[in-house]
């Protein structure tokens, strides 16, 4: 043991790159091993389908299915228990083309394809699917973005963007949910805006994707007078300012009027 030296100084880079190709290789190993998993299972599902559909019998295909898993979970794991072919079949059945698969897999872990799959539709599950790979969320976050019923919010949103509009889908959501905030009953418009800045970083996660903080409380001159902004952000995608005006809906008429002209003059500011 007296015998073994430490590295020395100008040998540390080279622990330091040995280090670094192990990592890499090791997250390497980990990204085509998940792959491999989850094209195995939707081959799996993919095979037991078309043996089930060439017989068109239902109770046959509760049979061979059954029987499927009780040898194959013997034989391989509880990987291949009754509920999981089952989801399996599903997963081929859902997700038909290979290619989507293929470059989802490399993107997305089974645990992920779990939550999708019982989803009402495949525009939403492929909405979901595209955010994860998108934004590298792990499967909490996944399930925290269902709940919050983001896609739904999302297409509500979309309804709002003409055809003729330069602005792209997905973008915004409608509405914002904003609990994670905990502000009391009967809060005032600069309680929300203290709390938003409180947790801003909470706050342009629910935003979305792309949404970068720039000002609070931006000074603006329209037609002579002076305004001031909420809350002002720069959109990556887009590469536009997005303003906030935070508003309490039971405010006086005259209020509301003014935040309607004011809304319509806002539209001209560059």
């Amino acid at each position: 043991m007296e015998n073994i030296k430490k590295i020395e100084p100008a040998e540390q880079h080279l622990l330091a790159d040995l280090s670094l190709l192990i990592e890499q290789s090791k997250r390497v190993v980990v990204v085509q091993a998940n792959s491999m998993m989850t094209m195995l299972f939707w081959n799996v599902g993919k095979r037991i389908n078309e043996d089930v559909l060439q017989n068109r019998r239902a109770d046959y295909g509760k049979q061979i299915v059954s029987l499927l898993a009780t040898q194959l979970s013997e034989k391989y794991g509880r990987n291949f228990e009754l509920k999981n072919l089952r989801r399996m079949m599903q997963f081929a059945e859902l997700f038909p083309d290979i290619e989507i698969v293929a470059t989802l897999s490399r993107q997305l872990y089974w645990s992920h394809f779990k939550l999708i799959i019982p989803l009402k539709d495949d525009k939403e599950r492929l909405f979901y699917a595209n955010e994860v790979a998108e934004r590298h969320w792990g499967v909490r976050e996944l399930q925290q973005s269902i709940e919050r019923k983001e896609f739904e919010r999302s297409e509500i949103a979309n309804l709002q963007v003409s055809e003729e509009s330069p602005l792209p889908f997905n973008v915004f959501k409608d509405p914002y949910f904003l609990d994670f905030l905990n502000l009391p009953k009967g809060y005032f418009e600069t309680d929300l805006e203290d709390a938003i800045l409180k947790e801003l970083q909470q706050f342009v996660l629910e935003m979305g994707k792309g949404f970068a903080f720039v000002e609070w409380q931006k000074r603006m001159i329209i037609d002579g007078e002076d305004h001031h902004l909420d809350l002002l952000f720069f959109h990556r995608k887009l590469k536009r300012l997005v303003a906030i005006w935070i508003i309490i809906r039971n405010r006086p008429l005259q209020d509301r009027v003014f935040e309607s002209d004011f809304d319509k003059q806002i539209k001209n500011v560059e």
